[in-house]
């Protein structure tokens, strides 16, 4: 079980984008990275392209980059401030992620 997961609001707690908060987009768990929304925009310049009988033209596209996922921290729901997260079992074996700050279950 990962303890940053797609859909989470994380804040940026190291790096040029500290302090930020957004959703995670993707994560990458063998590349040890996240996308997060809104944070470590990048550009990249393409080229006019042919496609087929049609002209792309030249352009300059704004993307996410990925960030190292020990830059990141969880912000919890209940609580609205950024913590560590635990594990813990229900009643019925299910395995449930918590906030360590408030004990409340994030999923």
């Amino acid at each position: 079980m990962q303890r940053i997961k797609t859909g989470d609001t994380v804040e940026v707690i190291a790096g040029r984008d500290l302090g930020q908060k957004g959703q995670v987009v993707e994560v990458m768990p063998k590349e040890n990275r996240v996308v997060v929304e809104g944070v470590n925009l990048r550009k990249r310049h393409k080229k006019a392209q042919q496609v087929g009988g049609r002209q792309i033209p030249a352009q300059i596209v704004e993307f996410n980059a990925p960030l190292d996922l020990s830059n990141v921290m969880l912000v919890c729901p209940s609580c609205s401030k950024t913590t560590r997260v635990g594990y813990r079992f229900k009643q019925d074996g299910a395995k449930v992620r918590f906030c360590k700050k408030c004990q409340a279950d994030i999923d």
